[in-house]
């Protein structure tokens, strides 16, 4: 008689559980005396009822339906009936980690700007992190219809829809096209808040987005850092050494030991007899002494000729006695 009593005893619990797996309905099953409910770490568990939340239960554990669930589900029908026929429910298990999910264009992306008629081609990559969080939204919009969801299924609807979004973002407000890096922060906060408009709906939020890096074309990139290059040289001196460094290391200053240090030699000098030059300018009185060829006929010198003694306005040098006005 126990036998036949039991026999419709199950276990409700997330039987094909997987790290990537954003939720699992156990549905379309009765639910009778002596079962029992079992909710692990990271997970909840969601009681719906023709499509209606009844209850959650967030806690882990081990629980027996009867005693310990029924009185937090008093309103569905057949259990304040203590189970005299059997009872349909769909019972929603939800992963309640974060989610951490790699992103990166497929394509490159043509910027528009004036530099490059046909626009600047640019890839990007990086990370995004959301979670669950509205259990109703997510029943209407997803599990509704879905007895299983996977980060993938999230990821595909992210990137689908994340080519514009970072266009749209690069390009507003001016952005400088050629030190995106620099403006990867303000990007990434707004294609955040634009990502997380978009799956609200469904019960989800992006709690980050991150852009680790963008990439240009190999002709752009090296046209980049030339640029920057140049830009750090403040005379033809100086590019001629970093050419000459350049070229060591590059190979093209070629000739092993021998020629290597006779190149670095060569380099050492000229910046020492740069350093030198440089040196002796700084030197240079920026007021040389006047000579008696500043003086005009019928004028007062400001220094003496005679003795070099400033003048101060008068005929006679006040040291040497000279005559100064002819």
């Amino acid at each position: 008689m126990s036998f036949f009593k039991n026999q419709f005893a199950n276990v409700i619990e997330w039987e094909e559980f997987r790290d990537d797996m954003i939720f699992w309905k156990w549905n379309n099953r009765e639910i009778k005396k002596g079962s029992r409910l079992i909710i692990r770490p990271g997970q909840d568990a969601v009681f719906f009822n023709n499509g209606r939340l009844e209850g959650i239960f967030e806690e882990e554990g081990d629980y027996n339906i009867e005693s310990q669930i029924i009185p937090f589900l008093s309103t569905l029908k057949g259990f304040k009936f203590g189970f005299n026929s059997g009872l349909r429910v769909e019972v929603l298990f939800v992963n309640t980690k974060e989610f951490t999910v790699r992103w990166g264009t497929k394509n490159a992306i043509n910027i528009p700007t004036p530099q490059l008629p046909g626009g600047l081609p640019v890839r990007a990559n990086g990370t995004f992190q959301f979670k669950v969080n509205d259990y109703i939204a997510l029943m209407d919009k997803i599990a509704g219809v879905k007895d299983r969801y996977l980060v993938e299924d999230v990821k595909i609807r992210i990137t689908a829809i994340l080519d514009q979004l970072l266009m749209k973002w690069i390009t507003r407000e001016g952005k400088d096209m050629f030190n995106l890096q620099a403006n990867a922060f303000e990007i990434a906060k707004g294609i955040q808040e634009d990502l997380d408009m978009q799956i609200l709906d469904s019960g989800m939020t992006i709690t980050g987005f991150n852009i680790m890096s963008f990439n240009y074309p190999k002709e752009i990139q090296d046209m980049i850092t030339k640029n920057a290059s140049h830009g750090m040289i403040g005379d033809i001196s100086r590019y001629q050494q970093v050419s000459m460094t350049d070229g060591i290391s590059s190979g093209k200053v070629k000739g092993g030991g021998t020629a290597s240090d006779m190149a670095g030699m060569m380099m050492g000098m000229g910046m020492a007899k740069e350093m030198m030059k440089n040196m002796d300018q700084k030197e240079e009185p920026s007021n040389p002494t006047p000579t008696n060829s500043d003086a005009k006929d019928g004028t007062i010198p400001i220094y003496c000729p005679n003795c070099g003694t400033k003048t101060n306005g008068g005929n006679f040098c006040s040291n040497c006695g000279q005559k100064l006005v002819k």
